[in-house]
């Protein structure tokens, strides 16, 4: 029955009131049938308005929950990352024990979202190493650092004072690495715990290529090493780092934003070769 009908005071047509009448007993039943009326309840009308209000009635019991097994404890977050990073890199012995120890790291959120743990390039037996800061998308996807446009830069540089990843002879031969093995997101800068937790990597990798000199590009590679940060400021400034020479230079994907800056990185270079050659 449609609520409006039920709630009416006033009963409509009844069949005992038009039995002089059977077409109109006839429509009049038509339309309450029509009209979803399809059940005799009595003989009087209804007031439902009149009726005592219906008790509400109770919601249903929700079914009990089974209890929540308690919650497992991350290995990683009870782990301290630096002091689990300076007893893999300190286990290494030589470089090739080294990159699987890198690539066996399970503490850097990092490495989950990298196609490829980007451990060196060139040679180690190189006089001079560089230090860059981090994997871009050309190299996490070739698995070497330096290869993309800033690479291919870097490669040009450096040929214009003779020395070349490529060359089998350590003389004027190059060896590179990252501070990270591992592509930021977006390729956004590493953040101070991720260069914290790196760093007795990367102190144990130059210990084992023991290079003559070292150079870091940009201001990830200065920062692990030193401290500091504000590359424009250090550039072309030697200094020293775990013993050895240490010269900052701007990271040649800075040099493709800001050409005017290949000035100073040109006199950085000379500055290399004068080192080398003294």
């Amino acid at each position: 029955m449609l609520p409006f009908l039920a709630a009416s005071t006033v009963a409509p047509m009844g069949i005992a009131e038009i039995t002089d009448d059977w077409d109109a007993a006839l429509a009049a039943l038509a339309w309450h049938v029509e009209a979803g009326v399809d059940e005799a309840l009595g003989e009087a009308p209804v007031n439902r308005y009149d009726l005592p209000a219906e008790a509400p009635r109770a919601a249903p019991a929700a079914p009990a929950q089974p209890a929540a097994p308690p919650a497992l404890a991350d290995p990683a977050s009870s782990v301290d990352a630096v002091e689990a990073a300076k007893a893999a890199a300190a286990a290494a012995q030589t470089l090739d024990a080294l990159h699987e120890a890198i690539a066996a790291f399970p503490h850097c959120e990092l490495k989950q979202g990298a196609r490829n743990t980007v451990f060196s390039d060139g040679n180690p037996a190189a006089r001079v190493l560089i230090l860059g800061e981090a994997p871009g998308r050309e190299e996490d996807q070739a698995g070497r650092p330096f290869v993309g446009r800033a690479g291919q830069l870097l490669d040009r540089m450096f040929a214009a004072i003779g020395l070349s990843r490529t060359s089998p002879d350590a003389q004027a031969a190059l060896y590179i690495t990252n501070v990270l093995p591992w592509r930021p997101p977006g390729n956004r800068d590493p953040s101070p715990e991720e260069i914290a937790m790196m760093k007795p990597f990367v102190e144990r990798h130059i210990a084992l290529a023991d290079p003559r000199l070292i150079v870091v590009m940009g201001n990830t590679p200065l920062i692990c090493l030193t401290g500091q940060r504000g590359i424009m400021r250090a550039r072309g400034n030697w200094t020293a780092a775990l013993g050895r020479p240490m010269l900052p230079m701007t990271h040649p994907a800075y040099l493709l934003r800001a050409p005017e800056a290949k000035r100073d990185a040109w006199a950085d270079l000379l500055s290399l070769q004068a080192r080398l050659r003294g």
